[in-house]
């Protein structure tokens, strides 16, 4: 880190270490890109009709009690009632991404609490503060948690705990004393506690202290209406795409912010101006005719990650379905045919797709379970080499993951933080033509359908003699060339005259069949 910020200073840093993020904002909304050396890295989108709730604190109502699934439901406000698990509900929980660190010996200052005082604590009918951990997804609820946490730059607030952390991410020891020290010498409010974050890393004291003012000061806020608001109410948003962009991705290796949108960038300027002035002038306001993510090349790539089927470097791919229960990556060597060390090949070319997984599971923001089939490696130290690489590519994601060794049956499983819907899923509703299977009936498929459902009615309608079909013209050439005669067949069989007739509209797998002489519809 430090030869990187001497190479920056000096400006000898190559044109593939820059780091820059680059924002577009429009009407429906605004989209973060990130990128190293022009390679995306991370993309995020908010729009203001489907914002995320995730991180928000409401003061919510207990609605009911479940014992069965050990869980309330509160009304926070939402069309749904969210999902509060007992354990979720206890006090004090510390993340298990931080190292607990006790200040001069003290033990908690609450008293024990189990599952079973829950519902002892919040009958139906109480008042209740908490927090969205994770935001609706599908057709269930939010998820909450009575631990509450305001996050800074620096650090994270937890008002009703007086546990301390750092960051586990943080991993240089001698980095980790001074950081402890730090945080031994910060004036917490008693029966507080506080995190500190891996963007602390190398900072000064003096950034921490001003830290911990403003997220005290706000929590002072939030608790002066506690007892004014009525519940269900918002007591307090999480930043927009904007502000969380400064607060958790504006480190020192940052080079530039682009920005299409001068308030947006005048805003940036401010927030980014609170936390270091000199990081002001890295702040640009984008003003060509060229639109920003255009000029960088992020449609394209953006475009690209987003595809079924994403192609690596050697010529190898992976494949990725995303399902209700599970995402599903499959590594495969497509052209890359490799050289005469046929098992290094297939190292190298898992190794080349770990780096992309753990690339793609950020940029759509995949989470849930998930499960990498790649390509068989018969030696056990191989297959560890690629979960070791695996996992450090994962430390830069700030989504909590864990990871599996790889099965005897070449599978790596893993689960990724999910806070909220992927980004494939907020952008892409499912095809009203293939009704997300991905894929459409052949056209011998349908020709079989419409002959079926043609004897169908023919059968049930005596009286009929003449029917009309409506269908896509790819489907009526399937029926005059190849099953001509099998249509001939059918109108000598009922005594029947069958007129088509094709239509653009239409989709392949819809047709109509009507009557020929009064219009009625009887498919």
């Amino acid at each position: 880190m430090i030869l990187e910020k001497i190479k920056t200073f000096f400006g000898i840093a190559k044109k593939g270490d820059r780091k820059e993020i680059v924002i577009n904002i429009e009407p429906l909304e605004s989209r973060v890109a990130m990128l190293e050396g022009g390679v995306l890295e991370e993309f995020s989108i908010e729009r203001d009709s489907d914002r995320s709730i995730s991180g928000n604190l409401y003061k919510g109502k207990v609605s009911n009690i479940e014992p069965a699934l050990k869980a309330l439901f509160v009304d926070i406000g939402t069309e749904k009632n969210a999902f509060l698990h007992y354990w979720d509900a206890i006090p004090a929980a510390l993340d298990s991404g931080v190292e607990r660190i006790e200040r001069g010996g003290k033990s908690a200052r609450h008293k024990k609490i189990t599952a079973n005082d829950i519902p002892k604590l919040y009958p139906p009918g109480a008042d209740i503060i908490v927090q969205v951990s994770k935001g609706p997804i599908g057709t269930k609820g939010a998820r909450i948690t009575t631990n509450i946490s305001l996050a800074g730059r620096y650090m994270v607030l937890m008002p009703f705990s007086d546990q301390f952390g750092i960051s586990r991410k943080i991993e240089d020891s001698a980095e980790r004393k001074r950081l402890r020290q730090i945080l031994f010498d910060l004036a917490v409010p008693e029966g507080m506690g506080v995190i500190l974050r891996t963007a602390g890393e190398g900072m000064k004291a003096r950034y921490f202290v001003r830290d911990l003012a403003i997220l005290v000061e706000r929590w002072q806020h939030i608790s002066a209406d506690l007892d004014r608001t009525e519940a269900p109410a918002l007591l307090l948003e999480e930043p927009d795409i904007v502000e969380r962009t400064v607060r958790d991705f504006l480190t020192d290796d940052i080079d530039r912010i682009v920005v299409d949108h001068l308030e947006t960038a005048d805003r940036i300027k401010k927030l980014v101006g609170a936390i270091s002035k000199r990081s002001e002038k890295k702040v640009v306001f984008h003003q060509e005719p060229v639109p920003v993510f255009e000029k960088y090349q992020v449609n394209k790539q953006v475009e690209n990650a987003f595809r079924r089927m994403v192609w690596l470097k050697s010529g190898a791919y992976l494949v990725i379905d995303e399902t209700e229960a599970l995402v599903a990556i499959d590594v495969n060597t497509g052209r890359n045919k490799g050289g005469d060390d046929t098992d290094r090949t297939l190292v190298n070319t898992n190794l080349e797709a770990a780096e992309e997984v753990a690339r793609q599971l950020r940029l759509r923001n995949i989470g849930g379970l998930i499960i990498v089939d790649f390509i068989d490696m018969k030696a056990r130290r191989d297959q560890n080499e690629v979960v070791r690489r695996f996992k450090e590519h994962l430390k830069r994601d700030k989504a909590k993951t864990h990871v599996l060794p790889i099965s005897p049956l070449g599978i790596m499983e893993m689960t990724r933080q999910r806070v909220q819907e992927s980004i494939s899923r907020s952008l892409y509703m499912e095809c009203p033509a293939c009704k997300g299977r991905g894929m459409v009936k052949t056209p011998e498929s349908m020709s079989v359908e419409i002959q079926r459902e043609l004897s169908r009615i023919l059968g049930k309608y005596a009286e009929v003699h003449d029917l009309r079909v409506i269908l896509h013209p790819k489907i009526l050439d399937r029926l005059r060339t190849e099953d001509e005669a099998l249509l001939v067949d059918l109108e000598r069989k009922f005594a029947c005259k069958l007129v088509f007739k094709s239509d653009h509209n239409y989709h392949f797998e819809e047709f109509k069949i009507t009557h020929a002489e009064t219009g009625e519809e009887l498919r």
